[in-house]
């Protein structure tokens, strides 16, 4: 997945849970009330029903982002 440079997600939740990984770019993501700048190599989790979303800053940002989905 890829996400422009300047681009925001106020916050959104899910029914499932969702993980992933920074591939190049810097983010700034929030997950509940933790808030933190991610960058290559970093990870993160998202339990279902949790609100999250991110921002990004001057460059092109990507993501190998999973969903969890259970049948």
């Amino acid at each position: 997945m890829a996400i422009g440079p300047h681009k925001e997600d106020t916050g959104h939740k899910h029914p499932f849970d969702q993980c992933g990984i920074v591939l190049q770019g810097q983010i700034e993501m929030f997950i509940g009330d933790e808030q933190k700048i991610l960058t290559p190599n970093e990870t993160y989790f998202i339990s279902s029903g949790e609100l999250h979303g991110w921002k990004t800053f001057v460059n092109e940002v990507k993501l190998l982002d999973i969903s969890l989905k259970q049948d």
